[in-house]
């Protein structure tokens, strides 16, 4: 039974999140502030937080930062706050996705199980891929840059992985999007630029860029 932990200080909120995913067989558990939702998730093996932006303490924001350092938990933001620049933020600290309120319990629930499965996809596959300086172990969950461990989420595992099966292809935003958000039909463009960012900034320690832009076309992994 996968984990989920509502982070929210609005009871009606954490009612309502908690009866649409008990109702799809999932484990719930709640959190009233963000350090609460901190204690929880290492205390416990939490799959996915619900993690509301705006919290007493420590906001959503600051505790994905540290879900992301410490757990390995996926983070699905949930806000009042739909600005664009709060959504691209909240996906550069590692957010897997961002549900602006007022939701639909049904929109939810189906942008929690495309993120487990995203999750999971990176599991199901056992073959390591390696290409220059790259090497992705999809079943360890581990992506290494000279020998160097990074860090990355399970989506953005997801879109390298996409990208090193067919190094030097270049795949359209559209196809790259089909190929690593298979179970999400609800991902933009600009979440993809996001996470694409996101990934060439923790390979900048490594001095390699993993992602190259096509301008007009979309993205390739370097051809070496």
């Amino acid at each position: 039974m996968r984990h989920v932990l509502i982070a929210d200080d609005e009871a009606r909120i954490r009612e309502v999140v908690r009866y649409a995913l008990e109702k799809e067989g999932y484990r719930v558990s709640e959190a009233t502030d963000g350090r609460s939702a901190l204690d929880v998730a290492k205390r416990e093996r939490v799959d996915l937080v619900v993690l509301d932006v705006m919290m007493p303490g420590l906001d959503g924001l600051e505790v994905c930062r540290r879900l992301k350092a410490e757990t390995r938990a996926a983070v699905l933001f949930l806000s009042a706050r739909s600005e664009e620049l709060d959504r691209v933020l909240g996906l550069e600290l590692g957010g897997d996705d961002y549900l602006t309120k007022p939701f639909s319990p049904r929109e939810l629930v189906a942008r929690v199980k495309a993120v487990l499965r995203r999750g999971e996809d990176t599991r199901d596959v056992v073959r390591v891929l390696s290409h220059g300086p790259v090497r992705i172990d999809p079943e360890r969950h581990e992506v290494r840059c000279h020998d160097e461990l990074v860090k990355l989420t399970a989506t953005e595992l997801g879109v390298l992985r996409a990208l090193y099966e067919r190094p030097g292809v270049v795949l359209s935003r559209a196809q790259l999007m089909e190929r690593a958000y298979a179970y999400d039909n609800l991902v933009t463009e600009r979440t993809l630029d996001t996470h694409v960012r996101r990934i060439r900034a923790k390979f900048r320690p490594c001095n390699f860029d993993p992602i190259l832009t096509v301008h007009g076309v979309g993205y390739r992994a370097p051809e070496l």
